[in-house]
């Protein structure tokens, strides 16, 4: 995360929870929460109605993120695993294009484990039965190749458990030359 972000846009807020610890250790940004469930909406606009840094946007992430400007931060959490993959490739490409110049992505994600035994394994582990069928899990390797081609830099996984993990990449300062 930039030390001292001037936007921050949270892509599938849900009720809060990454916002306000984002907002927390960064009070000095304004922030854009996008969902499109109406409770959730319902929920981010009663909790953060007192925040004038806070705009909360009603958005389907099956349609191209509307035109927010330019952010500094687009971080997500547990959101974009909901998606077909066409759509999550292309949202990827939509946050590329959001970010400033040196501005940060940072997806903590649902991921697709290796094999089947693994993820019998990770349902398990979370006492889980069985996959909720809203998930469309996509391997760790596919999404960290596609942040590398559609241009961000310092792409990495920087914290992985079973089939959860924290995904990144940067928007280079200056276009990369071919």
């Amino acid at each position: 995360m930039p030390a001292a972000p001037r936007r921050v846009l949270d892509i599938g807020s849900g009720g809060g929870r990454l916002l306000s610890l984002v907002r927390a250790a960064r009070p000095g940004a304004s922030f854009v929460a996008l969902d499109f469930s109406p409770a959730m909406l319902q929920t981010l606009q009663k909790l953060f109605a007192s925040e004038s840094a806070i705009a909360v946007v009603a958005h389907d992430l099956e349609n191209p993120l509307p035109p927010l400007g330019e952010f500094d931060a687009i971080v997500s959490s547990f959101a974009i695993h909901h998606l077909p993959h066409h759509r999550k490739r292309s949202l990827y490409a939509e946050v590329f294009a959001l970010l400033a110049p040196g501005g940060v992505f940072l997806n903590l994600e649902h991921v697709a484990s290796s094999n089947p035994h693994l993820h019998a394994e990770f349902l398990k582990a979370i006492a889980m039965g069985q996959e909720d069928p809203s998930n469309k899990l996509l391997s760790l390797e596919t999404q960290l190749f596609w942040l590398r081609e559609i241009g961000f830099v310092d792409v990495d996984c920087h914290w992985k458990w079973r089939e959860l993990a924290l995904l990144s990449g940067v928007k280079p300062e200056e276009p990369q030359r071919g």
